[in-house]
């Protein structure tokens, strides 16, 4: 019988003021208005962190993810300050750019420089838990070429210093300039893999195994698998698709790991790194590359038929209804790049498309 496993979010957020609608190093002063836990800083004092509670059922996560985002809004407004959950702003200003404090966060301005000064990008990571280590990091790899659709359906990053970068995601391109990632392997085992991490953190080019960047990892403090190749998603229901989509795709790969049948899908690392620049380049708005023909289709298409090919195991796990529908709304409403682009078009403003996220950050 499929096991519904746990499932854990990860969000970050851009705190911008509400009166300029720019950047605002002011991070710290919401974390000292709320709860030790469930948020936390990052290493710009521009960026703020939730942490879901791991659950099974896909309605739970949602409400977990909306109490988080209104703590946020809430910890905010005596401030003057709101959060957008996004993958860049469309709106920055100097303000944005300040490392926070610590002797981690030193570290990696001074030995990663421009990396550090311009990681200004949000994601959302999505936590599935694991039983079995070495079956995880084989499904893990399998799921990879199933991922760049994923990544169409979050790309809300098309700024980045204020211009329309031709980009849906941006912050793709921007991540993957760090020395550790993008694409996951190959390993053919969970040894292989760590001895991996621990390789990259004796070279010296990692402080520790915290900065393992693939697009999916394995958690090297709890038991779970993270995908981590999607931005920050402004409407809360896109992360709750991406969850579900997610858990079944390593829940599908686990079980035909053992059940020892061979790899569908697209694992040579020069075509999964040209179906991500696909997305990341067109999000929902242009074609992505089919996973088993690496041959164009458009998004609409190929997700539709991703759902389809998922829909057993969807089923299995009671998420088929809920995953369907948000992905018909996802599809039919096009990527928060689309829309962000379409509210500055109005009045050509950047205002307007921060004042777009803003409201959809907020929306439970």
């Amino acid at each position: 019988m499929t096991k519904r496993r746990p499932v854990g979010v990860e969000e970050e957020f851009l705190v911008v003021d509400l009166e300029s609608r720019r950047l605002t190093p002011l991070a710290q002063a919401m974390l000292d208005r709320l709860p030790g836990e469930g948020f936390a800083a990052e290493l710009q004092r521009s960026v703020v962190e939730t942490n879901s509670t791991p659950l099974e059922d896909l309605g739970d996560v949602r409400a977990e993810l909306v109490r988080l985002r209104g703590a946020l809004v809430s910890a905010g407004e005596p401030l003057g300050v709101g959060v957008i959950a996004s993958g860049t702003t469309p709106l920055t200003g100097v303000d944005g750019y300040t490392i926070s404090p610590g002797e981690r966060y030193r570290y990696l301005s001074d030995e990663y420089r421009f990396l550090a000064q311009e990681q200004l990008i949000c994601g959302a990571q999505v936590h599935v838990e694991i039983d079995d280590r070495d079956v995880a990091v084989l499904a893990a790899q399998r799921a990879e070429a199933w991922l760049p659709p994923l990544l169409a359906l979050s790309a809300s990053s098309p700024y980045w210093e204020n211009d329309d970068t031709g980009y849906a995601s941006s912050r793709t391109l921007a991540w993957q300039r760090w020395p550790t990632a993008g694409s996951l392997g190959p390993f053919a085992d969970a040894a292989q893999y760590d001895r991996t991490a621990e390789d990259l953190v004796a070279s010296g080019v990692i402080e520790d195994q915290g900065m393992v960047y693939f697009d999916i990892r394995l958690s090297a403090h709890v038991p779970t698998v993270e995908m981590r190749i999607c931005d920050s998603c402004p409407l809360v229901d896109d992360v709750v698709l991406l969850a579900g989509l997610f858990r079944a795709l390593f829940t599908r790969e686990s079980e035909a790991v053992e059940r020892g049948e061979p790899p569908r899908g697209e694992q040579r690392p020069a075509l999964l790194r040209a179906a991500n620049w696909r997305a990341a380049r067109s999000g929902l708005e242009g074609d992505l590359l089919s996973p088993l023909t690496s041959r164009p289709s458009s998004a609409p298409q190929l997700i539709t038929w991703l759902l389809d090919d998922l829909r057993p195991t969807l089923e299995e796990l009671g998420d088929w209804e809920l995953v369907s529908e948000l992905a018909d709304e996802a599809l039919r409403r096009g990527s928060s790049a689309s829309r962000q682009r379409g509210a500055r078009a109005v009045n050509g403003r950047p205002e307007d498309a921060v004042d777009l996220l803003l409201a959809e950050t907020r929306k439970p």
